[in-house]
């Protein structure tokens, strides 16, 4: 293995909510901030997946 760019991202932990099926469903997420966006680095059920960008949500602003 090896390095090939250091990117510039923050890992955030978020509260995000998804839909399964006919209800909604929220927990703690771990996400990168990158480029404005937040992109999930697991799914509902806790299985990693690749950080890619077609996978981001937009950021929400942060409450006063």
């Amino acid at each position: 293995m090896k390095v090939l760019e250091v990117l510039d991202a923050e890992l955030v932990l978020v509260d995000l909510e998804v839909n399964l099926g006919d209800r909604k469903q929220n927990s703690p997420t771990l996400c990168a901030r990158y480029k404005g966006k937040i992109i999930p680095l697991n799914t509902p059920d806790m299985r990693p997946i690749l950080m890619k960008e077609d996978n981001a949500i937009e950021d929400k602003p942060p409450n006063p």
